[in-house]
């Protein structure tokens, strides 16, 4: 099985895109992040919903697991509302990270040792020109590998 066999659209975002946007297409299309693409629509990097949540949540609470026990969920909505006037650009780590990417004839092994590697639940898909043609998200990966490959 290769890359072009479980490979699916999935939605991108720009680096200008707000922060509100980036997470409703994460949490409607259940994706643990998105491709962030220039300007002519090849891939530039990978958000991460984590690093979302590290801009969400203020540091102190980040590190002080007593103090995060505080507050409750009320307390905790303000802290979303603060993304309101961030970008996606103001997401991303400095420099950004290459975007983990692989070709359409890539075998399955190569993109889950590529994921393991990199951490990265989340890889682009390139067509021969080095346009996206999709990604493969780590559930579809782990479907796909327990589908073919694990015994019964």
């Amino acid at each position: 099985m290769r890359a072009q066999d479980i490979v699916v659209a999935l939605p991108t975002v720009t680096a200008r895109d707000s922060v509100v946007r980036a997470v409703r297409l994460m949490v409607v299309n259940r994706l643990p992040g998105l491709i962030v693409v220039d300007g002519q629509g090849r891939p530039a990097t990978v958000l991460p919903g984590t690093q979302v949540l590290r801009l969400a949540i203020p540091g102190t609470y980040q590190e002080d697991q007593a103090l995060a026990r505080t507050l409750d969920e009320s307390d905790a909505e303000l802290f979303w509302q603060e993304l309101a006037h961030l970008t996606v650009g103001d997401c991303l780590p400095r420099p950004p990270a290459r975007p983990v990417t692989v070709p359409l004839d890539a075998t399955l092994l190569e993109v889950a040792a590529l994921m393991a590697r990199t951490r990265s639940p989340l890889v682009a898909v390139l067509g021969a020109d080095a346009t996206l043609t999709g990604a493969i998200t780590l559930e579809r990966l782990l479907t796909s590998l327990a589908i073919t490959s694990l015994p019964d």
